[in-house]
């Protein structure tokens, strides 16, 4: 690479933008001023590192579309995320999480540096520089004043051929399950582990349901209403230091200090045909300040999660 060359430059230094923020801000002693699963460093790092690629391309190419400014404002983004994936600064769930908002907010400023050329005539180097400060003011603010948490539920049902008596044989104790019995799905694509087995303690309020994913990934589940045929409900037992660093991103691991399930529900009922309705519903704590954006996320990894269960219970209800 011609490290002298403007557009190389753009590149160079919207990666190691990104990689030293990355570092940085991952340093215990900092957390009061700054945070990795922030608003300022999901959304405001990579305006900056798509601003950085597009100042420089613009020394060469002043006539340069809006949309060729969007676009090559994620090369600088995919390099940093592979960055992270290599020296495992990241792991996928984390950079399949990220890399939508990452794009998006590349372009975003890579398009403002395109305004700021035409419109700012003078001292052009100026406005870099302050454009690259800006989560470096914002993050303690955001740190210390603002706190977006929040609760909210998802849920699922699923119609089976079978009776409530049956469907209700496969929710308490569920067996080992084959590979071949849990379908394709997101959650394990971007590397979420899969279930593997749930085991009882005993039946009603107070038992310990145990439930054991891959990657040595196990938590318990504390029934808390218990209807045979009807209901079982129950609130999430995890010690986010019993799961292993390498199952889950850490910045995501559940019962962490981010997002984390608080409680659980399976509900049988019958629709107007008199067929069997099995419903799953996960109320969700959100600790970050991403808003709508996290929302989605933990909309579409609990929903396909949910489906994949379901179906499994279905399966296995249906061909008893």
């Amino acid at each position: 690479m011609d490290t002298k060359n403007p557009r190389n430059i753009g590149i160079l230094l919207g990666v190691l933008y990104g990689i030293s923020i990355r570092i940085i801000w991952d340093i215990d002693a900092l957390k009061e001023y700054a945070d990795l699963v922030s608003a300022t460093f999901m959304f405001l790092v990579p305006l900056v590192i798509g601003f950085i690629r597009v100042h420089y391309e613009l020394k060469v190419k002043p006539n340069l579309s809006y949309g060729k400014m969007m676009t090559i404002s994620w090369q600088p983004i995919f390099i940093f995320l592979i960055v992270s994936v290599i020296t495992l600064l990241e792991g996928s769930i984390c950079i399949a999480m990220a890399l939508p908002a990452f794009m998006f907010f590349a372009s975003l400023g890579g398009v403002l540096a395109g305004w700021a050329n035409r419109f700012i005539t003078r001292r052009k180097n100026s406005t870099l520089l302050s454009i690259a400060f800006l989560p470096l003011l914002l993050a303690p603010v955001e740190i210390n004043f603002l706190d977006s948490s929040r609760t909210y539920t998802v849920e699922n049902s699923m119609v089976i051929q079978a009776s409530p008596e049956v469907v209700w044989g496969q929710l308490a104790n569920v067996s080992t399950i084959d590979q071949d019995e849990l379908p394709f799905s997101l959650t394990h694509f971007i590397g979420v582990p899969r279930p593997l087995e749930a085991n009882m303690n005993a039946a009603g309020i107070g038992a310990v349901r145990t439930s054991t994913w891959d990657k040595g990934v196990e938590f318990k589940e504390v029934i808390t209403d218990w209807v045979p045929n009807h209901k079982m409900s129950y609130t999430f037992d995890i010690d986010p230091d019993t799961i292993p660093d390498a199952a889950l991103d850490k910045h995501v691991k559940l019962g962490g200090e981010y997002f984390s399930p608080i409680k659980g529900e399976y509900r049988i009922t019958q629709d107007e045909l008199g067929r069997t309705v099995l419903h799953l519903n996960t109320t969700l704590l959100d600790n970050t300040n991403f808003g709508v954006y996290s929302r989605v996320w933990g909309e579409v990894i609990f929903q396909d999660f949910h489906i994949s269960l379901l179906k499994l219970m279905k399966s296995r209800a249906e061909n008893m």
